[in-house]
Parts: structure tokens; C-alpha cells; sequence
């Protein structure tokens, strides 16, 4: 039974605390079209704490995601949530002059965040020098998979394919987890992708930092006639990407980690976003050196579930 899986991730990852959470809290960010704000998110209690930045998909807010970014916070993490200029808040739409630009800015932000964790720190009443700045974590959902996945060693290839762009990792970052990130572009993206979106076209040999990839096995992309498996591309062709943990039945909302009543869940399943939480914070708890045995102890309890719900891949 799957709730026996549940019961046993629980006791491997530990029991939730109180936590506290701010926003909007305001960063610098030169010659942004509108002011970068973020929610920061922290334990009520205990010291050196770890860093998640979490970056949500398209159109989304700082207000996203908590079924996913609080559950993290309340195991002992703090989670710090931009809201990107292509957030619905903004309305720069596709054929808005900012739009061809807003995938780098979406880096950028990230990289803000991490630049002014300091403001961010006093931002929170009591949060200043609880935070372990030697731990950190890029994650991020859709296309916020694909900001993510720059901060860990991602490039960009140009329009012929051929030459990788600049580096945009961040040295800061020592792990990742992609929820439902773009593959590779080519051929197999529609024309509107191909047109609009530079970030479809990545290289992921550069991604050497330890990530772990999440994926639907029902998750078919309107911007590519590749199946499901184009979202497992991370993982089978960078070096850094270990682990792939893929959910049978699954779409692109993956139970509903936005959110468990939006229109983007169109596969609501409660039971799936607990598994997510719980495995992704084994991840999070053993790749940022936490606890060493979390994650090995949470794939084989996932793994040995009577009724799967998925399965667990490693390199």
C-alpha cells in the first residue's frame, strides 16, 4: 500500500516543524522592467539551515507551489520564491517587446537571490545567521526547471545546433532537482517553440552538478511531438543528472505540485504529490550532505512499495 510508503518516507525524513514565511520581500535588480520581489520561507527554529531557490513555470507567482516549496521548509530547509517577469501578475505576454528576453532574465533572478542573500536573511524576523550559504539548491518546475538547470552547468545551443552559448552556472549551487523540464530542441519542437523559445535548444553535457530529475510518464508537451521521455532528457544525457524518479500516470502538473485545485492539475493525485514531497526531500536532505542515508533509504522505500506508483532510475 502506498500510504505504508508514505508512513516509512516519513520516518526517514523526520516529522514537520513551524515555519515562517515573508513576501514580498523586494531585491535590487538593475534595469529590470518592474521590481524582482520574492517569498523567503524558513524554519521558525534551528540553525544552519540550507538554501532551496525554487523556480516556478510559466505564468506562476511567488504564491505557487506550496504543496511542494512548504512542505521543504517545514523538513528544514529555507525556500526562497521569485516571481519571474513572465509571471500572469506582469502581463508581458508573447508578443510583449520584453518577452524575447524574460529566459535570461528568469537566470538572472535566480542569481540575484543568491547575490543578496544577506538582504534576504533580514528580511525574516530572526532568520540573520541561521542560513548555511555552503548548501544550496536550484529547483524548479517547467520552464523554471529549465532556469534551474542553467545554475547547474546547462548551456544553450545557437540556432544551428552546433555551438554552445555561455556559462550561466553558479558555483554557489551544489545540487538540483528538475520537476517536469524541457528536453532537447531539434527537429521534434513545433514551430512556435522554435521561434519563441531559445531555451528548448539545451546542452546538457556541461550539467555536472548533482540533479535529480522528475518526470510524468503521461506528460505530453504541446511545444514538442517527442512523447514523455523528452522530459527525461536531463537525465539520460548530462553527467550530473543521476537519479530520474518517473510517475506512472503523471502529466505535467505531476499530481499537483502547483497547486492541487488549478487548471494546470489536470491530473490531480494527492497520494503522488506526498510521495513528491517526501522523495524530494530525501534528495534534497542527503545531495546537500544533510544526511547521507535519506535518500538511499527513501529509493528503496519507494521501490519496494507493493502497489508502485512509479519507479526509480540511477546511474
Amino acid at each position: 500500500m502506498t500510504s505504508s510508503m508514505i508512513d516509512t518516507l516519513n520516518g526517514i525524513i523526520g516529522a514537520g516543524t513551524p515555519v515562517v514565511s515573508v513576501a514580498p520581500v523586494e531585491l535590487f535588480a538593475l534595469d529590470r522592467p518592474v521590481p524582482l520581489e520574492v517569498r523567503v520561507s524558513a524554519p521558525a527554529a534551528g540553525t544552519n539551515l540550507p538554501v532551496v531557490v525554487f523556480s516556478h513555470g510559466n505564468g506562476w507567482n511567488l504564491d505557487g507551489y506550496s504543496p511542494l516549496t512548504a512542505f521543504w521548509v517545514s523538513h528544514g530547509f529555507v525556500v526562497i520564491q521569485p516571481t519571474h517577469l513572465d509571471s500572469r501578475r506582469n502581463g508581458f505576454g508573447f508578443d510583449h517587446p520584453v518577452f524575447p528576453t524574460i529566459w535570461t532574465e528568469r537566470i538572472a533572478d535566480l542569481t540575484r537571490i543568491l547575490d543578496q542573500l544577506d538582504t534576504i536573511e533580514f528580511a525574516v524576523p530572526g532568520l540573520a545567521g541561521r542560513i548555511d550559504r555552503s548548501r544550496v539548491a536550484a529547483t524548479g518546475h517547467s520552464w523554471g526547471g529549465q532556469t534551474a538547470q542553467s545554475l547547474l552547468g546547462a548551456r544553450i545551443f545557437d540556432e544551428a545546433g552546433q555551438v554552445v552559448g555561455q556559462d550561466m552556472s553558479d558555483s554557489r549551487v551544489t545540487a538540483g532537482i528538475l520537476f517536469a523540464a524541457t528536453g532537447l530542441g531539434g527537429e521534434n519542437l513545433h514551430p512556435f517553440a522554435q521561434a519563441n523559445f531559445p531555451f528548448m535548444r539545451p546542452s546538457f553535457q556541461e550539467l555536472t552538478t548533482p540533479t535529480l530529475v522528475v518526470a510524468g510518464d503521461h506528460d505530453q508537451s504541446k511545444m514538442s511531438s517527442r512523447g514523455p521521455d523528452w522530459f527525461t532528457d536531463a537525465y539520460t544525457h548530462s553527467p550530473g543528472a543521476t537519479d530520474l524518479l518517473t510517475f506512472y500516470g503523471a502529466e505535467h502538473a505531476l499530481g499537483g505540485i502547483v497547486g492541487y485545485e488549478v487548471a494546470e492539475t489536470t491530473d490531480e493525485n494527492p497520494e503522488r504529490v506526498a510521495a513528491i514531497q517526501r522523495m524530494s526531500t530525501a534528495y534534497l536532505r542527503t545531495a546537500l550532505r544533510i544526511d547521507e542515508t535519506s535518500w538511499p533509504a527513501a529509493q528503496a522505500a519507494f521501490s519496494d512499495n507493493a502497489d508502485p506508483i512509479g519507479r526509480v532510475d540511477t546511474k
